[in-house]
Parts: C-alpha cells; structure tokens; sequence
C-alpha cells in the first residue's frame, strides 16, 4: 500500500490510502480537481472518510458525492455540509465497524470544537492504522497498531512567542493537538508492530517541522515523517 498526501495544513486536508485494486480518501478538504489529479482522474474503487464538516476536511464533498464516490461520516458531518440527503452520504456512528471494500474502519470520537471522528482503519497490505486529527486529547490507547497518522499541530512555545491573537490561541488550545499531547499519546501506546508515525496538519505559524520530526522520532524509535502535500511513502503493515 501507499500513502499519497494531498494536503496537510489548515488549507487542505486530504490522503490517499492506495492499494492494489482500490483506494481510500481520508477528507476532501481541498479543491476536487487537485483530488482527480492525485487519483490520475481514476475514481473507480475509491471511498472516501471525512473526520467533520469544516472546510479544511470537507470542502470538496459535494464534489466528491456528485463524481458517485460513497463518502462516510457522521450524521452532524452531512447535515452541516447540507448533503444529508445525497444518495452517496453513508452515515456512520462511533464504536461500529464498517467494511468498505478491503478497508474495515472503525470510528471513534474526538475533542474537535464540532462532533468529529478518529478513524481505526484495517486493510490486509497496511494492517491497523490510526488516523486522528483534530482533537486536543485522545482518550484512549490502541492495541497492535501498525502505523500512525496523527496531528502534531503546534508547540504552545511557539505560539506565545510569535503573537497569536488570545482569542485565536484559546481556539487552537482546545481543538488541536500539541506537540507534547502527541508524544504523550505515543508514549502511552504500545509501538512495538509500528511501521511508519505520519505526522500531519502541523501548524505553518505555530510548528518547527524538522524539530517535531526529530523530537517524535527520537521517543520512539519509528520512522517518523512529517506530511506535506505530494508526499508518497510505501504504508504497509511491515518495513518488509
């Protein structure tokens, strides 16, 4: 399998999970066309999951509902995006698990500003994969995980020194996860079956990239990259 990043930022949102005979879209926060270039104009075999209705993670889903590709998400997702009704909008709920295609992907909620899912995703080339963004905390920890996509959004550091506006750093607080909130996260699960720790929607004001990169791999020990848009890395469910 391949992870393909088409946008990772407070601009776009969205990844590629790209298997052999299918694919999987995580969000559909940027433009659709950049979406059909990633997929090479192919959108036979894709499904798509979206997290929660803001823009940077569901601006194209109308676009996407409309090319008939299913999408999944929460009930909250569809009504706030007004596609409740499209015949391609597949609602999912927390704590249940659904087969689409290959992919089996479990949601589960997260402490976003809005209703907002984490994805636990299994796929025979990838195996387990967690993907969490936008959530200030985890509540839980996740048993034989293969590989990691998680937020890494900003170092509060980073934000008291450049002047972030009160109002915007109370925001950013409570919706997205820090840097050392993540490395707690890692620390409290175990990573001994992880391949690969993506690390994704940093913060273009509020991050240090190749510090956040060093920090996260030096904890743990993993191949840890940080996503930017046209990334691709092989994501299988071992380094072999």
């Amino acid at each position: 399998m391949e992870l393909r990043v088409i946008g990772s930022n407070s601009a776009g949102n969205a990844y590629l999970l790209k298997g052999e005979t299918e694919t999987l879209l995580i969000e559909c926060g940027v433009q659709f066309r950049k979406i059909k270039e990633a997929l090479q104009f192919n959108l036979q075999g894709v499904s798509c999951i979206v997290t929660h209705c803001h823009g940077d993670h569901a601006k194209a889903i109308k676009d996407v509902l409309n090319a008939g590709v299913p999408v999944y998400g929460g009930v909250d997702t569809f009504k706030a995006c007004d596609v409740d009704r499209h015949h391609n909008a597949m609602v999912i709920r927390a704590g249940l698990s659904y087969q689409i295609g290959e992919f089996k992907v479990r949601p589960f909620s997260v402490n976003h500003d809005v209703p907002c899912f984490g994805f636990l995703i299994h796929h025979p080339e990838c195996g387990l994969t967690l993907f969490l963004t936008d959530t200030y905390y985890c509540d839980y920890v996740f048993p034989g995980i293969n590989n990691i996509i998680v937020e890494c959004n900003h170092d509060e550091l980073i934000m008291e020194g450049n002047g972030t506006p009160g109002f915007l750093r109370d925001r950013i607080v409570q919706s997205h996860m820090n840097l050392e909130t993540c490395k707690g996260l890692l620390a409290a699960n175990d990573l001994s079956t992880v391949n690969n720790i993506v690390l994704i929607h940093l913060s273009d004001s509020n991050s240090d990239e190749r510090r956040f990169v060093r920090e996260i791999r030096d904890l743990t020990g993993k191949n840890v990259v940080a996503a930017s848009a046209g990334l691709s890395i092989p994501f299988n469910k071992t380094a072999i």
